[in-house]
């Protein structure tokens, strides 16, 4: 393998490993700070231990994303210096607010909030996790912002070669990003969500803890309720522009080789990329052209018509994206977004009717479905990294011009194989610290055993 492959493997891993972390982060922060919210506000003490439980979660997870993270800035001077030299003085904006601004702002709280329990009234203690909260999901949209000039670029100009900044707020107001923050955020929101639900339906099926799970599940419920129907609705709008903004992309993400008027949704497709056709296609006629006009009529460019465009554009190469993957990552994201959507509603009607907790099956496909957010954050992210291909920065620079020219396949190599052995150690001892926490509960009184008399509590009291 030469260096541009490995170095692309090496960012895949790194990068990936990391965003599992990231939206639990922005969703367990906002989730934790409503426990103590409800704490200060009641006075219930099972709220302040609640808060207390998903906060030491919230904290290895935290740890872990910190530690994970790190790593992603050294990629873009060692790996990828020309993509470093071509456009540092945009990309290197918003990166260096997120840590100066966001992150130090986040973690200086999170050190008040961690050791402040007895040193702080109780308000004042409860607003240092909302800033936690809020700073993280800020940290989010300053580092989305840089993302997005890589997918849209705005606000600058081609300068003796490289590209420099001519206006920040174009850059912040980007309508990629307008699309894929609240996308990013609410995808964390439903991680957050199923984490908590299932968490508590383990615990429901064992009979421990009851009120105290009874009280969890009900917050991640509703959490869940609201952030599944809001990310597929954002995400149905965030579809709709790339239709316009990253044409091959979505054209990829349908494996749709010709332009179509009505255009099919594929549900399935057997892609022969070699030859530019599918051998074998599940289709639902005009449902492409709903998803991206909102009516069952209009064109959806293909990806020959697309290709060509390009060319006249660009110039001669091969501007198609590895359609197979994009493709099916896209319907891993959706069903298991739909999944995700189901079984809410079910849990909900369940709950309502007092009948969640005799229903087995249920609770333990709560449990099972907490790696579904997951499977969905880091699909989608493929979709949209991978989707983008051969760009590093949509239309400006392709990916074999941003590797370091100096860097050899070897000492790629030897570093990749380095991250991935460590990250597979702390991701070891990420497991062994939840997975203990997990099951030791609040700790305040046997397992097995609620820490107060249980009684039925309401989804909305």
């Amino acid at each position: 393998m030469d260096a541009l492959i490995l170095a692309r493997m090496q960012f895949a891993i790194t990068s990936s490993y990391h965003f599992l972390f990231v939206p639990l982060t922005l969703g367990l922060s906002v989730l934790v700070a409503v426990m103590e919210t409800i704490y200060v506000r009641t006075g219930n003490e099972t709220y302040k231990k609640m808060t207390q439980f998903w906060g030491k979660l919230f904290l290895i997870n935290f740890a872990m994303g910190v530690v994970t993270g790190i790593v992603q800035e050294f990629h873009f001077g060692m790996n990828w210096s020309e993509y470093s030299r071509f456009v540092g003085d945009i990309f290197g904006a918003p990166l260096a607010v997120e840590a100066l601004a966001a992150f130090f702002l986040e973690s200086t709280f999170l050190g008040i909030w961690v050791f402040g329990w007895d040193k702080l009234s109780k308000t004042m203690h409860a607003a240092t996790i909302w800033l936690v909260a809020i700073a993280s999901n800020l940290s989010a949209f300053w580092i989305l912002a840089a993302n997005s000039f890589m997918q849209e670029p705005v606000g600058y100009v081609i300068r003796n070669g490289r590209a420099e900044m001519t206006d920040f707020l174009a850059l912040l107001t980007n309508p990629h990003v307008l699309y894929q923050f609240p996308h990013t955020v609410l995808a964390g929101f439903t991680t957050a969500a199923f984490f908590v639900m299932g968490i508590s339906a383990y615990h429901l099926l064992r009979k421990n803890y009851l009120d105290f799970f009874r009280r969890s599940f009900r917050i991640g419920l509703t959490m869940g309720l609201i952030s599944t129907l809001l990310v597929i609705t954002v995400g149905h709008f965030q579809g709709q522009h790339l239709v316009n903004s990253q044409p091959m992309k979505m054209a990829a993400a349908e494996a749709l080789w010709e332009s179509a008027d009505p255009a099919p949704l594929s549900l399935a497709a057997l892609i022969d990329e070699k030859n530019q056709t599918n051998s074998v296609e599940i289709q639902i006629p005009g449902l492409g052209s709903f998803l991206s006009h909102n009516s069952f009529s209009g064109e959806v460019e293909g990806i020959k018509d697309v290709q060509a465009a390009y060319e006249a554009r660009y110039g001669p190469g091969n501007y198609i994206p590895p359609v197979t993957l994009v493709f099916w990552s896209f319907r891993l994201m959706v069903a298991a977004g739909l999944w995700m959507i189901l079984i809410t509603l079910y849990s909900l009607y369940l709950w309502r009717k007092g009948q969640l907790e005799t229903k087995p099956w249920v609770l333990k496909a709560l449990l099972w479905s907490i790696p579904l957010p997951y499977i969905a954050n880091t699909s989608g992210w493929f979709m949209a990294e991978v989707g983008r291909q051969p760009w590093i920065v949509q239309g400006l620079q392709r990916v074999n011009e941003a590797v370091s020219p100096s860097v050899s396949a070897g000492a790629v190599l030897t570093t990749m194989i380095a991250f991935t052995l460590i990250y597979g150690v702390l991701a070891v001892a990420d497991l062994y610290l939840l997975t203990k926490f997990i099951k030791q509960g609040p700790g305040e009184t046997p397992a097995g055993r609620p820490m107060e008399p249980t009684k039925e509590v309401s989804l909305w009291t």
